[in-house]
């Protein structure tokens, strides 16, 4: 396994010159763009980042979505998009490389109608401003501290306003407001909760580190059976909050900024997902 990686602070890379609006811009050149801003090759992953099918060479219109599922390829047809820029993409380590089924049914769209595919992971987690933790920090109010878990991609803070904290109902509220769904919580407590440890999406197993670095309260977007019990024992609360609407704030973050940048229309498509 590779050393961890801090994701990048501060500003992000420049962007190239902005165009007129309307004006297309290359394939290569908004790959050139996306990978300058997300840095895929600072990171150990599951999958190929950056552009997993080739379309048009020239893009007008972007949309941006959380996963590359049918229901989001077909509304992005109809949305007459050039490429589309997701979160979770549609090769992964491991998977059965044989194209039938929903696979041969999702490139057969994106294929027939010319649409680039543009997928990063968790390259689109770290982004230190756009990406899935610092979006959803951001909606909670949340600031970054410092980093924990593999290729440090937790996030460890306390509350940007500077207020004291909340206790466990409060926080569970909160989080349920912001991403208007049911959370799932184990060990809520009374206790004004200062330090907050969070990682979108399926980082149940980063738990322990966030114990380790000093979390009162771990949020993410899934839990399995062990972290119960660790909750219990080790007295800090798990907070499981949805994979799919943990994740849904960094691919539009991304899209909407660099399409400013290169003058393209930009429209996040929201394909509703109950985990």
């Amino acid at each position: 396994m590779n050393a961890p990686i801090r994701p990048a602070t501060g500003a992000a890379p420049p962007f190239l010159t902005p165009l007129s609006p309307g004006e297309p811009v290359s394939r290569a050149r908004l790959a050139q763009t996306l990978d300058s801003l997300l840095q895929p090759e600072r990171f150990k992953d599951y999958g190929p980042n950056g552009l997993q099918v080739e379309g048009k060479a020239q893009i007008r219109t972007l949309v941006s979505g959380v996963t590359a599922s049918r229901a989001l390829i077909e509304a992005a047809i109809e949305a007459q998009a050039d490429a589309i820029l997701v979160h979770h993409g549609l090769f992964w380590r491991g998977q059965d490389g044989r194209v039938t089924g929903w696979m041969k049914q999702r490139l057969a769209l994106l294929l027939a109608h010319d649409i680039n595919v543009f997928a990063y992971h968790l390259p689109l987690d770290a982004h230190p401003q756009l990406g899935n933790n610092a979006q959803l920090g951001e909606r909670l109010g949340l600031r970054t501290d410092s980093h924990f878990g593999e290729q440090d991609l937790g996030c460890l803070g306390g509350w940007a306003d500077g207020r004291s904290g909340v206790n466990g109902g409060e926080l569970v509220k909160l989080i349920e407001k912001e991403l208007k769904r049911p959370v799932s919580s184990v060990n809520s407590s009374s206790d004004a909760i200062e330090k907050i440890g969070w990682c979108t999406g399926g980082a149940q197993g980063y738990f322990e580190s966030a114990i380790a670095a000093g979390a009162q309260a771990y949020i993410t977007g899934e839990i399995s059976e062990p972290q119960a019990h660790l909750a219990r024992e080790c007295g800090v609360m798990y907070l499981a909050c949805g994979h799919h609407a943990t994740e849904r704030y960094g691919a539009p973050a991304v899209a909407a900024n660099v399409a400013a940048q290169l003058g393209l229309t930009h429209r996040f498509i929201e394909i509703d997902n109950p985990a």
